[in-house]
């Protein structure tokens, strides 16, 4: 959710602050703040708003000089969105950043209440601020792991003390952190995106370890004070990657990249023309020996979970359940040694997914976690890992993460089918070799941007819409129905078309908008019907259909027909005009495309 950031160097701190901050915002973009060491004093400066709100801000005021500083970016858990209660936090000894959720603030607040301290913001972070100064011994090391014994919760902590003006110190619980390795300079930050200028080269940061940060040194401990051997990692994408590169917003650069993050994804997962995990230390006989298969995401990934469900059973026959994470790990699933949960997620630090995938492993059921970010705390934690090859997605709104996700989930279920003779091996590489073809297939389905800009400009005074498909297309639409309503805040919802008569239908009104997807021929009669329906009660229809589906053209008042594919694959074509319908309404409407209200990218706490 939050982003935070630290750096310690001979460069303008709080410029690069600032600088890995705007990489950051998409993690939240409630407030925004730094702390600087000027003066042997920490000097602080924040402001509610956008990251520009705090630039304007120090332009007046004049912003903090020094070498050493954090940074932090909020998504608002505790306390609205104020000045008050935007990072840091902390008083003239100690002064921290926060990404997560403390749970048990309120025990801790009231502790130090009665110790005589006084509380000014609403938030959960200045408690553990407080209860720092409370425990300071002269001893960072022994302070922090005195604290991080008391706190319950999630946490990333980017931590400053007065008496140590060269040092900041960081640990995590649950919240991702990394320690940036520079050439005398380094940095803590949330996500890699924020040290891209300056170093591709950094350390993940374990649970509970304690990272102590300086110019030209980086050393990292367990809670003991024992020094811990840390593996480089360097970021395998640069920073051109995390940049708009001319367009407009990252939303449409990332739709214009998905024919490519296809073709990287799957590629090295074909040998012989058919799918191969190998590489991922995956067999699909193993596969293929389990009773059943769970997989268990959060929204966008869900919906990319709902198209693996349909493929996977159709053309498998392997019962397969999806639920959202949030859900599923409070419902006392029925979980086995003899099935498998499948994880998705783009950020692979997921809160809910998380806990899920710590669950299945506790239940000794076996683990697979479908993830971008390499070295997420979902990757290390799951039994094996498919990394999607999408490189970074910026926008909050999730479109090349979703199509790789949906391409993976294809091959496994190529495979899978084959493994259990479903599908025979010529069968398997025709399937595969429809699949290779769809990155081309992707490209020309954003040929039809004029088309869906034309759509989208006959949704923008809609106050409510439906999206209507079966099968597949039903799968689809609860995407496109969540891509519409999260970035237009257009009230939008998905429904089973065989569902509306059972009413659904009853809120149809005259000129309300209908998009209806069918790119099913198996269905496409029953679909045609359900339009019939909702137009004769004076719906506006757009429809999206397959290149050779017959409809008279009084059915739909738009309709825009996709390139050809195979009808199982039609999923990854037919997305795209959604993702377009929703982000042209949005550019329409004058909403920030890719940082819509109270959303953030990664969501790293309950």
């Amino acid at each position: 959710m939050c982003g935070i950031v630290g750096y310690v160097g001979r460069k303008d701190c709080a410029d690069v602050l600032i600088n890995a901050l705007s990489k950051l915002e998409y993690r939240g973009y409630d407030s925004a703040g730094i702390a600087v060491f000027e003066n042997n004093s920490i000097k602080v400066e924040k402001s509610k708003g956008r990251l520009a709100n705090l630039v304007e801000k120090m332009k007046n005021d004049g912003k903090p000089e020094g070498h050493v500083g954090i940074g932090h970016t909020r998504w608002a858990t505790h306390g609205e969105p104020s000045d008050i209660n935007s990072h840091p936090h902390g008083n003239k000894r100690v002064t921290i950043v926060h990404n997560g959720i403390i749970e048990n603030y309120k025990q801790i607040k009231d502790f130090l209440i009665r110790e005589g301290y006084s509380f000014v913001s609403e938030t959960d972070t200045e408690t553990v601020a407080k209860l720092l100064d409370y425990y300071y011994n002269g001893n960072p090391i022994e302070t922090i792991s005195r604290v991080v014994s008391e706190i319950k919760g999630s946490y990333a902590l980017g931590i400053m003390f007065r008496d140590f003006p060269d040092t900041i110190y960081a640990v995590r619980k649950e919240c991702p952190l990394i320690v940036g390795i520079g050439n005398g300079e380094n940095f803590i930050a949330s996500d890699v995106p924020a040290i891209l200028q300056y170093t591709r080269d950094y350390y993940l940061i374990e649970q509970n370890e304690i990272a102590i940060v300086k110019e030209n040194s980086v050393k990292v401990c367990d809670i003991h004070g024992e020094e811990i051997e840390k593996e480089l990692q360097t970021a395998d994408w640069d920073e051109d990657a995390a940049e708009k590169g001319g367009f407009e917003h990252f939303m449409l650069k990332e739709i214009y990249e998905q024919p490519n993050a296809v073709k990287t994804t799957i590629t090295p997962r074909i040998v012989d023309g058919l799918p191969d995990f190998a590489s991922d230390g995956i067999d699909a006989g193993k596969l293929a020996s389990y009773h059943q298969i769970f997989i268990v995401a959060c929204g966008t990934a869900m919906h990319a979970g709902m198209v693996g469900k349909y493929v996977i059973e159709k053309m498998a026959r392997v019962p397969v359940i999806v639920d959202c994470a949030s859900e599923f790990r409070y419902r006392e699933p029925l979980l086995t040694d003899k099935d498998l949960v499948i994880v998705i997620s783009q950020s692979g630090e997921t809160a809910d997914t998380l806990a899920v995938l710590k669950l299945a492993k506790a239940m000794k059921t076996s683990t697979l976690a479908i993830v971008n970010v390499k070295g997420s705390s979902i990757a290390r934690e799951a039994d094996h890992v498919i990394y999607t090859h999408a490189g970074p997605e910026i926008s909050v709104a999730s479109t090349k993460a979703y199509m790789v996700q949906v391409s993976v989930m294809y091959l496994i279920a190529f495979a899978l089918s084959r493994a259990v003779g479903r599908i025979t091996d010529e069968q398997c590489r025709e399937l595969t070799d429809e699949l290779k073809n769809i990155p081309d297939a992707i490209g020309k389905a954003i040929e039809l941007k004029d088309k869906c800009q034309y759509a989208a400009s006959k949704l923008i005074n809609a106050e409510s819409l439906l999206y209507i498909g079966r099968g597949l297309d039903y799968a689809l639409s609860m995407e496109g129905s969540l891509k519409l309503k999260e970035i237009s805040y257009i009230h939008s919802e998905s429904y089973a078309a065989g569902e509306l008569k059972h009413g659904t239908i009853s809120l149809i009104t005259d000129g309300m908008p209908v998009i209806a997807v069918a790119t099913q021929k198996s269905i496409v009669e029953k679909t045609i019907s359900n339009i019939k329906e909702v137009k004769a009660r004076g719906a506006m229809v757009i429809l999206v259909c397959g290149p050779d589906i017959e409809v008279e053209e009084e059915i739909a008042d738009i309709i825009i027909r996709l390139p050809k594919v195979d009808d199982v694959l039609m999923p990854m074509v037919a997305a795209v005009p959604l993702q377009l319908v929703a982000y042209y309404t949005s550019v329409l409407k004058g909403c920030d495309v890719d940082k819509p209200r109270n959303l953030a990218k990664s969501v790293t706490v309950e």
